[in-house]
């Protein structure tokens, strides 16, 4: 993959989870709830945890976005960070921030 195409799909990966990012801080239905209704409380306990995930999976796709730039920067993009072989063009489109090929990918979630 040429470095201008691959800077723009990692520009455009950045700015996605940082818009998310920021919407997420934001939302706020400003509705006001009955504290004491145990059903308002549940469930601005499950939203809050759903955020805090939310949250903390935007922050590590953020955190590949910037191992990927460094990978860029020093030249090694778009290759395995396990084996150095070549990932695959239509894999680094997919999936901008891809650290390993398809295989190797797939052996690692399946333990091996």
């Amino acid at each position: 993959m040429n470095v201008e195409r691959a800077r723009e799909l990692l520009s455009t990966e950045r700015e996605r989870i940082e818009r998310a990012l920021g919407s997420l801080a934001r939302e706020d239905d400003s509705e006001v709830n009955d504290p004491t209704d145990p059903g308002n409380v549940a469930s601005e306990l499950s939203q809050a945890e759903f955020d805090e995930g939310r949250g903390e999976d935007l922050r590590a796709q953020l955190a590949a976005v910037e191992r990927a730039q460094q990978r860029l920067a020093a030249g090694t993009y778009g290759l395995s960070i396990e084996s150095g072989k070549p990932i695959p063009d239509a894999r680094l489109e997919a999936i901008p921030t891809a650290e390993r090929t398809v295989d190797e990918e797939r052996a690692r979630s399946n333990g091996n």
